[in-house]
């Protein structure tokens, strides 16, 4: 058994401790997570310092340039192994979170799952289906309801087409004497039209005229 093993069989039996909820190891890794980048953010400021000291120090003083070149190496590897330990832990903690989230759907469902069975309980399929039934017959009877109502009454419909027609054409005749029996012609003139003056024969008329014209030249001459 190796030594890890040994480490955590040692620390007590799982069943004797009560296993912590998803949110307490949540917590637990979001702090292991915050540390270890503080932890990061240290080495790579160490890092930086090493190297500017051995470049400081260079040819001059070469065994402190070479013992701060070790010490960067040394923060490197655990900056490496800082860096998988934290791609482990957010792995882990996405994994944790989606297994809470499952569990936390699956107890929801579980809980409408039972909700659901409760109500079904009290109801009895046959009934449910009598009542369909009952609808449907009651939905049947207002249509015919509606559909009476909405038809015209027949009675007393059984009248002859042409008498009708025959007593129609006497009532619009009737109408037409009326409006021609309103009509007022215009009334005559009483009094007399004026006398046309008469009119004189042609011949006269030229007899006359060449008399006037004689008289005309007479009285030129004198």
């Amino acid at each position: 058994m190796s030594k890890l093993g040994k480490f955590f069989k040692g620390g007590g039996s799982s069943k004797s401790r009560a296993a912590p909820s998803p949110q307490e190891a949540l917590a637990r890794l979001r702090e292991t997570e915050e540390m270890l980048g503080k932890k990061q953010e240290y080495l790579e400021n160490r890092i930086q310092r090493e190297i500017a000291l051995a470049k400081k120090h260079g040819t001059q003083n070469k065994p402190a340039a070479l013992q701060a070149l070790k010490r960067k190496k040394r923060f490197e590897k655990q900056l490496t192994q800082i860096d998988g330990t934290l791609s482990t832990i957010e792995f882990q903690r996405e994994a944790l979170e989606n297994a809470h989230t499952n569990t936390e759907v699956l107890r929801n469902m579980g809980f409408a799952a039972k909700a659901m069975k409760s109500v079904h309980e009290n109801m009895d399929l046959n009934k449910i289906d009598d009542l369909m039934q009952e609808i449907t017959e009651q939905q049947d009877i207002a249509q015919e309801i509606s559909e009476a109502f909405s038809q015209r009454l027949g009675f007393g419909d059984d009248f002859d087409e042409d008498e009708l027609m025959a007593e129609l054409e006497e009532l619009e005749q009737e109408e037409l004497n009326k409006k021609m029996t309103n009509i007022r012609l215009p009334n005559v003139p009483s009094s007399s039209l004026p006398a046309q003056p008469e009119r004189k024969p042609a011949s006269s008329r030229r007899a006359e005229e060449d008399d006037d014209d004689m008289k005309q030249l007479a009285a030129w001459a004198t």
